[in-house]
């Protein structure tokens, strides 16, 4: 895929999470904002699955473990939702380990 192409999906998973926002404000569950971007997002026109299991491998052992990506948008955007009043470098450091794990590239996006 195209950086152009992810760079417009992007625009367009930033857009939706702004329509959240402004509709239900700061302070819910991340559940609830997973829920109604998907809603937004698939009002969009654009694919998506929640809740995506991604194996963890060990040393060539599958474990029994998994780790779910809350948001893959159009199999190609791994969208993890906080509900923090700021993002912190763990949480950054735990989504390089999932993109890592689902062989996904990556740039984050954590101005919202």
């Amino acid at each position: 895929m195209l950086m152009h192409e992810l760079d417009t999906i992007s625009s367009r998973i930033i857009e939706a999470s702004i329509n959240v926002h402004r509709e239900l404000g700061p302070g819910l569950l991340e559940s609830v904002y997973q829920t109604c971007l998907a809603l937004e997002l698939q009002g969009m026109g654009m694919s998506l699955r929640t809740e995506v299991a991604v194996p963890i491998i060990y040393k060539g052992k599958k474990l029994t473990q998994e780790f779910r990506m809350d948001l893959l948008v159009e199999e190609q955007v791994v969208v993890e939702l906080k509900s923090v009043k700021e993002v912190q470098d763990i949480h950054k450091k735990q989504l390089l380990t999932y993109l890592k794990l689902a062989k996904k590239n990556f740039r984050f996006i954590d101005q919202l």
